[in-house]
């Protein structure tokens, strides 16, 4: 799979709740590529702003070549994409990282775990896993984004923080209140939420995969900005820890240190 950088144009974009805005972007040669659980470096048209900001795949049309992102705004960059409208364009190199390993779900019931912005990469991966999809997705509060595309998609259970949906907690009280089974476990969200699901995962035996949020500089693996802990040596620094961007974003949970 080769990563490319092109001139991507905005085809859409719409606020989904406040600070969550969703945009579908014109890349073809990149959505051919593109896998569920994968992210996309956008760049900024302001030069002054180096770094390009990753952010997780959403949803993929192949057939039209459109990626779609859903992301919060949390800076100038991300405030930057939030004011964007059709026909304008960005610099995005992608598709990077790993994705999800649907092939590990394929015949079996999968639990799928989104937190907050990592809600969004649920979407797809839910599309594509030939399997049955059981989803949990925790927000803050009811501005419940992807709410609809994520009933479509699977079982779709939620918690919020202020309960005013569904479970009042977080995702893990959901899954206990609810009694939710599953042979396998795929989750993206916050460091805390990740690490609770670990430990669960560990409690029932059962295999899990999470995506991780991290802070990135470079995207590609070679600043060494976004490691986390693993068990092994990694081949590129020598010490114990896997670059997020490159080695990851998705890992066996078993494989890392939270």
């Amino acid at each position: 799979m080769a990563k490319v950088k092109i001139k991507s144009t905005v085809a859409e974009q719409k606020k989904l709740a406040e600070g969550i805005y969703s945009m579908w972007l014109q890349a073809e040669e990149i959505a051919v590529q593109a896998k569920p659980g994968q992210f996309i470096s956008v760049y900024s048209n302001d030069k002054s702003r180096v770094l390009p900001r990753p952010i997780s795949i959403c949803e993929i049309d192949r057939e039209q070549g459109k990626l779609r992102i859903v992301y919060r705004v949390v800076g100038k960059g991300t405030e930057e994409f939030s004011k964007a409208s059709s026909g304008d364009t960005f610099e995005i190199l992608g598709p990077l990282g790993n994705g999800f390993p649907l092939e590990e779900a394929k015949g079996k019931r999968v639990l799928m775990v989104g937190g907050g912005i990592g809600v969004p990469p649920m979407l797809q991966t839910a599309k594509e896993a030939e399997a049955e999809a059981v989803i949990v997705s925790g927000y803050r509060n009811n501005d419940l984004f992807l709410k609809e595309e994520l009933e479509n998609a699977g079982s779709l259970y939620i918690a919020t923080e202020d309960g005013s949906v569904g479970t009042k907690g977080n995702v893990l009280d959901a899954i206990r209140e609810n009694g939710i089974q599953a042979d396998v476990m795929f989750a993206c969200g916050p460091t805390p939420m990740l690490r609770a699901l670990k430990q669960y995962a560990e409690e029932k035996n059962m295999p899990c995969w999470i995506s991780m949020e991290e802070k990135m500089a470079c995207g590609i693996g070679a600043c060494l900005a976004c490691v986390c802990q693993s068990k092994n040596v990694d081949a590129h620094s020598h010490v114990h820890n896997k670059r997020i961007c490159k080695d990851g974003p998705v890992f066996l949970s078993t494989e890392v240190e939270l």
